[in-house]
């Protein structure tokens, strides 16, 4: 007994120094060089193809375009028997359903066919999607304090992250892998003292050009682990 308890205070003190022996930028620059060894992101040009499975059965088939030098970004989707396509080109948005551009208000109320929404839908793919080199971005603020937690049962060096008011009031903590620096999981609160918000598992990796995405996104809340649903990345 005493034997386990020596080993405890051991790892838990080691813990702690791995994680003082790192800043937050370099344990960002640790994970985009396992996510993005080229430095492909900025440039990133390709199609995502994306299940989401519903915890009742359902899915949803879409195919995302991404071209960020040429700022255009496509959405298409197959639901409930229905093609909906949106697009945003440098600026310019397209609302289709069924091939068509004529959507009665009823369809656009219905299915929340808007181009407020299709600008919501764009930054999301691509923020999601580009993580963890989004955490680059203006108005990202990082924590200095690298943080280690057990999720689930492993250990993580955990990067806790803000934003300006201009971009999200969202708190994120994201984790990685304390040997590899790859991205497993990533949380957010709307208020963390509520302990509201979810957290998503990440597994799996899918080669998307020589960027490692992560292959399998699962939902869950952080209050009740209640599972929301799982996004499964195609080439």
């Amino acid at each position: 007994m005493k034997n386990y308890f020596f080993l405890l205070i051991f790892l838990t003190c080691f813990s702690i120094a791995r994680a003082q022996d790192i800043t937050a930028s370099e344990l960002l620059d640790k994970s985009i060089e396992f996510h993005d060894p080229d430095h492909y992101w900025g440039e990133f040009q390709g199609t995502l193809s994306i299940t989401m499975t519903y915890p009742d059965g359902r899915e949803r088939l879409s195919d995302i375009i991404i071209d960020l030098p040429k700022q255009y970004f496509k959405l298409t989707s197959q639901n409930e028997g229905n093609t909906f396509e949106q697009s945003i080109d440098k600026g310019e948005c397209v609302l289709m359903l069924n091939r068509d551009t004529n959507i009665s208000d009823e369809d656009v109320k219905k299915y929340r066919l808007t181009c407020e929404r299709t600008q919501v839908m764009k930054n999301y793919y691509q923020y999601l999607y580009g993580l963890p080199m989004k955490l680059k971005d203006k108005g990202t603020n990082l924590d200095n304090t690298v943080l280690t937690k057990t999720f689930k049962g492993k250990e993580y060096l955990v990067l806790r992250v803000t934003y300006d008011e201009s971009v999200g009031d969202d708190i994120w903590y994201f984790y990685f892998d304390p040997d590899t620096f790859a991205m497993e999981v990533y949380q957010f609160y709307h208020d963390d003292s509520k302990n509201d918000g979810e957290y998503i598992l990440l597994s799996g990796i899918e080669n998307i050009s020589t960027i490692k995405m992560p292959k399998v996104r699962t939902w869950y809340y952080n209050k009740d682990d209640k599972l929301l649903g799982t996004d499964t990345l195609h080439k």
